[in-house]
């Protein structure tokens, strides 16, 4: 059920292999029995997961540039948006960076067969590493103001109908871009001015 709801939504978006789809399952099943004892996320629908944590982060993925970039996704969690892009783009290096401990552990364990994936246990502000694109879902353009322009040349963001606030000036804002799923979703891209 999880891959036909999955390919459904995403027609016409991007194809998958039968190997990234086998994958996405996995995590998803590995979510739903860790989330039994841990938090990790409060959207328990099949069909709100699918579209909200991977065809979400899926939508960010197609529209990263066509290169091999370093990624870091802050306050990653349960791995989204980063999990679904390191499995969609395995050009690129994907750092998936999350401070609660037991959530890391759960990153660890979903990513221990991904190459192009590793998991930071900190807070974004100590990591001392510039990345082409910091990507990120859930977590404040308040949150995201101090270190964003430290440790990113780009941002790619999945928010809600609120532009980002004049604390994120350095980045030139693109016009968003809504999410093909409900209303007032959003992928918005800025460009540090200094690159």
């Amino acid at each position: 059920m999880f891959a036909e709801l999955l390919l459904q939504k995403l027609s016409g978006i991007v194809e998958l292999s039968s190997e990234q789809i086998a994958i996405l399952q996995e995590h998803y099943e590995l979510l739903l029995r860790w989330n039994r004892k841990l938090n990790l996320t409060a959207i328990d629908t099949l069909e709100e997961a699918v579209e909200r944590h991977y065809c979400e982060s899926l939508f960010l993925g197609v529209h990263l540039p066509s290169r091999p970039m370093s990624i870091a996704d802050v306050g990653s969690g349960a791995g989204f948006p980063g999990f679904p892009v390191a499995v969609l783009r395995t050009d690129c290096q994907v750092t998936l960076i999350e401070s609660h401990v037991r959530k890391a552990v759960f990153l660890r364990e979903a990513s221990r067969n991904l190459t192009n994936m590793r998991v930071l246990t900190m807070r974004a502000e100590q990591v001392q590493t510039t990345f082409d694109s910091v990507i990120s879902r859930a977590v404040s353009y308040e949150d995201l103001a101090p270190m964003l322009r430290r440790i990113g040349r780009r941002a790619d963001l999945l928010t809600g109908g609120e532009a980002p606030p004049s604390a994120l000036a350095g980045f030139h804002w693109l016009r968003p871009v809504p999410l093909p799923w409900g209303t007032q979703r959003f992928l918005r891209t800025g460009v540090s001015r200094e690159t």
